[in-house]
């Protein structure tokens, strides 16, 4: 079963909002699909680098498998990054307004 949750704004001036809400949630889609390209070239960049995918890479970093370094701190956190907005993306995506 998929949780819903519902929130009610209210603006004091009686002026309706929507139009405000709905615009700061695109602007704010806009910037995350841009970090996400940014993200995938570096990603990208780095699995040229290392002629490794990475998913693989990441696998192969949490079991041990590779050695630590600054590049690959880099590579993981960019990953990690990209996971989570992503995550973020798609719950913003999935908002819908009640009339």
């Amino acid at each position: 079963m998929i949780q819903q949750t519902q929130i009610t704004l209210i603006s004091p001036s009686g002026v309706s909002i929507r139009v405000l809400v709905e615009s700061a949630l695109r602007s704010e889609l806009k910037m995350i699909e841009l970090s996400l390209g940014r993200i995938e070239r570096k990603l990208q960049d780095f699995e040229q680098k290392y002629s490794m995918h990475t998913t693989e890479f990441y696998r192969r970093l949490t079991e041990d498998e590779l050695e630590e370094s600054l590049d690959f701190i880099e590579w993981v956190g960019e990953y990690k990054t990209l996971v989570r907005l992503q995550q973020k993306k798609q719950i913003l995506q999935e908002i819908q307004f009640a009339d």
